[in-house]
């Protein structure tokens, strides 16, 4: 079992930065794939970004591309998210999720856990 905490979450003017981080305990995290989502109040649950067990594999989905940085660190079991140059359409409560048997990362319903996600404002 993974329990996953996100934190780093906040106000931020357009064109600024933050480091989201995805806390996980359980001894499986290094062995699980681990994605970041986003969802607004009326939308459904979107991909942001997903990274490989190992780490050598990192994936966005395309209007975070260039912008936004996935990376772990299985030593003290988090995961980051670094995004740069915010614009407010990514504005949402972000999520990380892990799973051992995903196979694709974006697929959502291949993750077995969640994490109680971090609001993300973006103001313009």
């Amino acid at each position: 079992q993974v329990q996953l905490v996100e934190s780093g979450g906040g106000l931020v003017q357009a064109g600024g930065s933050l480091r989201l981080s995805c806390a996980a305990s359980g001894r499986t995290f290094s062995t699980s794939v681990i994605g970041w989502f986003r969802q607004t109040p009326g939308k459904e649950r979107e991909f942001v970004a997903g990274i490989s067990r190992s780490g050598g594999v990192q994936t966005y989905t395309d209007s975070v591309k260039g912008r936004f940085t996935i990376s772990r660190d299985n030593a003290k079991n988090t995961v980051y998210l670094q995004m740069n140059s915010l614009k407010p359409e990514d504005t949402a409560v972000y999520y990380c999720a892990a799973g051992p048997t995903v196979t694709a990362f974006a697929r959502g319903y291949e993750y077995d856990y969640w994490g109680q996600g971090t609001q993300v404002t973006v103001s313009s």
